[in-house]
């Protein structure tokens, strides 16, 4: 396998990559097409560790990538999950404003939704009661279309298909050097070398090291942001149907701790957003010297924070506080007791930031020389994958 040259290498096996190499594998069946990662499994990072929703795409920037990848991917997903056979769910959302500030905030979420041709429909205290008797709120914002699903699973579907247009999947194959010569580009890494014609870096939470790697001159660094969750206890598995998700404050670029619905049956409670010392740690105490130096070093890091001193607080605290977190999901499920939360996985957000403070918020993709870097894709990078892959395939094209 050593040396064999390939028509595309796709870095990474987290969704964003399968689906990439799977959609290159449909356009050009002759390809030969190559996958690194350097886990030992697919989906290992933010793919397998995020909330398993189908987002709507009600938040994001009108005519932006997020909002019209993030529409076209959620109809793909379904029929990609119902094609395969992968758990999805259609479950709809609720966005819940428990004061009178929230309830003016529901105006322009509804503004945006129409914006982004999602259908919503606008409950007074009455109507989301009868849709969830245990939830409490002034109103919410209904979205039918939100839903839930299993993105391993997809993940693993998606991988399936290059291997079975007979392409090569090579785990714990970090990617450790490359290198441009003579049009084509030479692949390092502790399996062996490689040659491809073209190269996709899908890396998430390593997107700008990758960058680096191959040559991008860039000042963006990856910040990531930990999110802890927890579970409720089987006697409360049923006590919402819908999604649960609190009105987003308008200023922050997450969504706040919500009530999801997990497609094996168990509901989970989270996620917060706190700075992790550690890219792939998941602990509360997770530190690698490497990420810790690069992010308390980076400027854009302290810039960020000053913006945003009283959430950052909050987080914080949170992150510390299980009574902290019981607390902002009673706002709008009272019924919840500490007792009921158990300490489920942790995750990690990969935010592309800028040197001034910054956030990248849409979906940020590099080209030259055939070589195409994914440097941002949070979420909602899993319910859009599907159209990205595509988007990606129609440049390289």
């Amino acid at each position: 396998m050593t040396g064999r040259a390939f028509d595309a290498a796709v870095i990474g096996a987290g969704i964003v990559g399968a689906a990439t190499a799977a959609e290159l594998g449909r356009r050009h069946p002759g390809w030969r097409i190559l996958v690194l990662e350097k886990e030992s499994a697919p989906a290992r990072h933010q793919t397998g560790r995020n909330s398993g929703v189908i987002h709507s795409g009600v938040y994001y920037t009108p005519g932006g990538l997020k909002a019209r990848l993030c529409r076209e991917g959620l109809e793909r997903s379904y029929a990609y999950a119902a094609a395969h056979n992968i758990p999805a769910e259609r479950r709809g959302k609720l966005l819940v404003a428990t004061d009178a500030a929230e309830r003016a905030r529901l105006d322009a979420l509804e503004a945006r939704a129409a914006e982004n041709e999602v259908s919503t429909e606008r409950l007074d205290a009455a109507g989301l009661r009868a849709h969830e008797p245990h939830v409490a709120g002034l109103g919410a914002l209904r979205i039918p279309a939100t839903g839930i699903i299993d993105y391993v699973a997809m993940t693993r579907a998606l991988l399936a298909e290059v291997e079975t247009a007979s392409g090569v999947i090579q785990f714990g194959a970090a990617l450790r050097g490359l290198l441009r010569q003579s049009d084509l580009w030479q692949l390092a890494t502790p399996r062996g070398r490689f040659t491809a014609a073209r190269v996709v870096l899908c890396g998430g939470l390593q997107s700008d090291r990758l960058a680096r790697l191959a040559g991008l001159a860039s000042d963006l660094r990856i910040l990531p942001f930990r999110g802890d969750y927890y579970t409720l206890p089987p006697d409360k598995a049923r006590i919402v149907h819908h999604l649960i998700y609190p009105v987003p404050d308008p200023a922050l670029p997450f969504l706040g701790v919500h009530l999801t619905p997990m497609i094996d049956g168990r509901i989970t409670v989270g996620p917060n957003a706190v700075l992790s010392l550690a890219r792939e740690g998941y602990g509360k105490l997770s530190l690698n010297p490497r990420d810790a130096v690069e992010a308390l070093g980076y400027p854009g890091l302290w810039r960020t924070l000053a913006r945003h001193p009283r959430a950052v607080a909050a987080e914080l605290f949170s992150a510390l506080s299980r009574r902290r977190y019981l607390r902002l999901v009673q706002k709008y499920c009272p019924g919840l007791t500490l007792a009921d939360l158990t300490r489920h996985h942790a995750g990690n957000r990969a935010q592309l930031t800028r040197r001034d403070g910054t956030l990248v918020d849409d979906f940020m993709i590099l080209q030259r020389d055939g070589l195409t870097a994914v440097m941002n894709a949070p979420s909602p990078a899993a319910t859009s994958a599907l159209p990205i892959a595509a988007h990606l395939a129609d440049q390289i094209d």
